[in-house]
């Protein structure tokens, strides 16, 4: 399947292999938040564990330039810290805003975390 440049700003093969891994086993959290956003529930498509450059984005929605990033505990850690600002700057370069939520957050407070997603969705 060729890809759209525009659409995965040149993710290579083993990201796109990688992804199709990563959408069988969601974290109960990214589960939560797709239940929201699927099927253009928010008016806007999203895609989940969606392949842009070398990174994987939790939830991508094109049409917007948004990824929604759900991170867990591991986030908190220095060096993934480093790996996450990386991801960010990257996405930032092709002009995509990265709003980030904790596992938490979206488990406890799921429309709290979506009307947050939809404020930033008619920013862009």
């Amino acid at each position: 399947m060729p890809l759209k440049e525009n659409l995965h700003y040149g993710a290579n093969p083993n990201t796109i292999i990688k992804s199709k891994e990563l959408r069988q086993r969601m974290t109960p959290a990214e589960k939560v938040l797709w239940k929201y956003v699927r099927n253009n529930k928010t008016g806007d498509k999203f895609r989940r564990q969606h392949p842009i450059n070398i990174f994987i984005a939790d939830f991508y929605c094109h049409e917007k330039k948004l990824v929604v990033e759900v991170d867990g505990g591991i986030h908190n850690l220095p060096e993934q810290k480093d790996y996450d600002i990386g991801k960010a700057l990257v996405f930032e370069r092709f002009g995509i805003k990265v709003p980030r939520y904790t596992n938490d957050e979206v488990m406890k407070y799921p429309e709290a975390v979506v009307e947050d997603i939809l404020k930033v969705l008619k920013e862009r």
